[in-house]
């Protein structure tokens, strides 16, 4: 066995740490950046909700413009997959 130092990475996950407060930091922004490219997502702006919670769809909010039918066509199912796995491995599920 080798001892090759502390740890940077970690199941591609980079590890921060703070030794004099006792704190570890996993950053998965690489994770990320890589789910946005994959969906053509990297030109967002950033929200903290996506919908107010009170906020209720219906078949009324059916695409009608071409640009909207064209949002049709995102993999919807692949992009909340890729998200439950980001908040899987940092603990919000």
């Amino acid at each position: 066995m080798k001892d090759l130092g502390e740890a940077k990475k970690i199941l591609g996950m980079e590890i921060t740490r703070d030794r004099g407060l006792g704190r570890l930091w996993l950053s998965q922004e690489n994770y990320i950046l890589k789910v946005l490219e994959r969906f053509n997502m990297t030109e967002i702006r950033p929200v903290t909700t996506p919908l107010a919670g009170h906020f209720k769809l219906s078949s009324k909010q059916y695409p009608q413009s071409p640009k909207e039918e064209e949002m049709s066509r995102v993999p919807y199912a692949s992009v909340v997959g890729s998200l439950i796995l980001l908040w899987s491995a940092l603990g919000l599920t």
